[in-house]
C-alpha cells in the first residue's frame, strides 16, 4: 500500500478520534453535549473528505492503479451501478431474514435509530449520512482496504475480510451480518467495474433510502398505516 493510501487511513482514523478533543471544546463554548457531537461529526466528516479527495488527485494521471483491477467502460459501469443498488438491497434483505428468522435477532438497529435522531435534531446532517459518509467509507474500505487485500488474496477472502472490518467499525455487533453482507456486495461491484464510483452509488442509494423512509416519509407512512387499520376495521365490521 502506497504512502498516499496510508495517509488516507490516518486521516480517516483521526477524523473519528478528533471528537475526543473537539466535542469538549464545543461543550465548553456552551453547546450541549448531544448537539456538540452532531456539529463536530459534520465538520470532521466534511474536512476529512476534502483532504482525502485532495490526496487522490494524483491518481487521475495514473493509468493502472491496481494489478488486478481494470476500469470498464462508462456504459458497463452504469449498468453495474443499477444492478448494484438492487444487489445491495437483496443482500440486506437476506441478511435481515437470517438474523430474524434463523438467529432470533430483533429487527431494527439502535445505531440507525441514533443517526435518525441526529437528523431530526439537525436535518442537514442527512447529507452526511446519505452522501459524505458513503463516499468516505467506500474509499477507505473498498478502494484501500479491500484493494490492499486483493493484491495478496483471492476475491472471496479479500471481500469477506474487508466487509467484516467495515461491519466492526460501525460498532453495531448485533447486526454485523447485515453490514458484512452489503460490504461484500460493494466489493463485488468494485471488482466488476474497477470504478469506486459504482459501489459509492449503491451505498448512497441505501443510506439515502433509509433517511427518506425513516425521516422524511415516516409521518406519511404512519398516516397510511392508520388509514389501512381503519379500513380493516370497517371491512371487518361489514363482514361480521
Amino acid at each position: 500500500m502506497n504512502k498516499r493510501y496510508w495517509a488516507i487511513l490516518i486521516v480517516y482514523i483521526f477524523m473519528h478520534l478528533s471528537s475526543l478533543v473537539g466535542i469538549p471544546i464545543l461543550v465548553g463554548q456552551g453547546v450541549n453535549l448531544y448537539e456538540s457531537f452532531i456539529y463536530w461529526s459534520m465538520g470532521s466528516f466534511v474536512v476529512a473528505l476534502l483532504i482525502i479527495l485532495f490526496l487522490l488527485i494524483p491518481e487521475r494521471t495514473e493509468r493502472r492503479l491496481h494489478p488486478r483491477l481494470r476500469k470498464t467502460t462508462v456504459s458497463h459501469a452504469m449498468k453495474w451501478a443499477i444492478i448494484g443498488v438492487f444487489l445491495a438491497f437483496v443482500a440486506q434483505f437476506f441478511a435481515i431474514f437470517i438474523e430474524t428468522e434463523l438467529l432470533g435477532i430483533e429487527p431494527g438497529s439502535e445505531n440507525t435509530q441514533e443517526i435518525i435522531r441526529m437528523i431530526e435534531v439537525l436535518p442537514i446532517f442527512a447529507i452526511i449520512v446519505a452522501m459524505v459518509g458513503p463516499v468516505l467509507e467506500e474509499i477507505v474500505f473498498r478502494k484501500i482496504i479491500f484493494g490492499a487485500l486483493y493484491k495478496k488474496f483471492n476475491f472471496f477472502l479479500s471481500a469477506l475480510l474487508s466487509a467484516v472490518i467495515f461491519a466492526v467499525v460501525h460498532f453495531d455487533f448485533t447486526h454485523i451480518l447485515i453490514y458484512t453482507a452489503v460490504g461484500f456486495v460493494f466489493s463485488l461491484l468494485y471488482v466488476k467495474t474497477g470504478r469506486i464510483i459504482v459501489p459509492i452509488i449503491a451505498h448512497v442509494a441505501m443510506n439515502g433510502y433509509a433517511v427518506l423512509v425513516q425521516v422524511l416519509l415516516v409521518d406519511y407512512l404512519e398516516d397510511i398505516q392508520k388509514e389501512l387499520e381503519q379500513l380493516q376495521f370497517i371491512l371487518g365490521g361489514l363482514l361480521l
